[in-house]
């Protein structure tokens, strides 16, 4: 048995997906209750991936000098959109049917409630470890 066993993929556990009601407006017309929307974890490589497409370099003055700035709100879209698995954001007749493009435009309009939006934001930072630093961790831990 190497030293490493238990540290092996075969040993990794499965982030399972979770269903929520992201809107109040969007209705099952047959249970007269609100949708569910399946919501995954992403991993760490396609969250780097949103990251780096939303990150810019700005110039700071001095030829060759840049400094890195976060879109954030390009960010949390893309990772909304990236964590939803059910309903398809990237699917084009659902687009259509709200007038969108893009799977960040869509999201916007079918939870057009800016709290609710901001509920889904907080669900998925937390669902993907991503509302807590590594410094307030380690406090947590002290406590």
């Amino acid at each position: 048995m190497g030293k490493f066993t238990k540290f092996m993929k075969a040993n990794k556990k499965k982030r399972e997906n979770v269903f929520i009601e992201a809107t109040e407006t969007l209705i099952d017309p047959d249970t007269n209750k609100p949708l569910k929307w399946e919501l995954r974890a992403l991993d760490t490589r396609e969250a780097q991936a949103i990251q780096d497409e939303c990150t810019a370099e700005i110039p700071i003055g001095r030829t060759g000098q840049y400094r890195t700035k976060l879109n954030t709100q390009k960010y949390i879209a893309k990772l909304l959109c990236a964590s939803v698995v059910y309903p398809d954001l990237y699917d084009k007749e659902l687009q259509d049917s709200y007038g969108v493009a893009t799977p960040e435009e869509l999201i916007k309009e079918m939870i057009d409630d800016v709290g609710e939006y901001n509920a889904l934001v907080d669900f998925v930072q937390k669902y993907n470890h991503l509302d807590k630093t590594l410094s307030e961790k380690v406090e947590e831990a002290k406590n």
